[in-house]
């Protein structure tokens, strides 16, 4: 697995990816900041694990659904797995101790 650095708001993030997704990864890394920092401009919001539970939630929302998720009410395992993705996304906020 290959590491890349990408910069969100300011701040050098090095990430793990696999052969041939580097300009994927390098798209959704500048979505992640563009989306950060339109919301850090915007001015009512400062900590920096808000903005970014914020700008994931808003780029999940803009995201197109898929045809069988769209005609499928939530399933339990959908809110399992986004309750584990929160969780890792507070331990990895945790353990930055840059945040405002």
């Amino acid at each position: 697995m290959k590491q890349l650095e990408v910069q969100i708001m300011g701040q050098s993030y090095l990430l793990g990816c696999p052969e041939g997704g580097e300009a994927r990864l390098l798209n959704v890394a500048a979505r992640v900041d563009q989306a950060m920092c339109k919301i850090r401009e915007a001015g009512k919001v400062r900590a920096r694990d808000r903005i970014a539970v914020l700008a994931a939630l808003n780029l999940a929302f803009d995201t197109p659904e898929t045809p069988a998720a769209s005609s499928a009410p939530w399933q339990a395992s959908d809110a399992t797995k986004i309750s584990h993705l929160l969780k890792r996304l507070d331990d990895a906020l945790a353990s930055d101790s840059q945040l405002i």
